[in-house]
């Protein structure tokens, strides 16, 4: 599946299905991030139950703590 993730094309395997899946696979699923889907922000409640198809566009923030 092809997926826009912040602006970049990426190719993700087929068997990651939803959003909380998508985090888990890129490493940022203990890390504190929002996450639009086709525009929509999801609640963090949402993130299993957010099903991902092919060519939707994703946007993730994450926070980076620092001085």
């Amino acid at each position: 599946m092809e997926l826009l993730i912040n602006n970049d094309k990426i190719k993700i395997p087929d068997e990651i299905g939803n959003v909380s899946v998508l985090l888990e696979h890129f490493q940022l699923d203990k890390h504190i991030v929002i996450v639009e889907v086709n525009g929509v922000i999801l609640d963090k409640t949402n993130h299993r139950d957010t099903r991902l198809s092919d060519g939707d566009k994703i946007e993730i923030v994450h926070f980076v703590g620092g001085g």
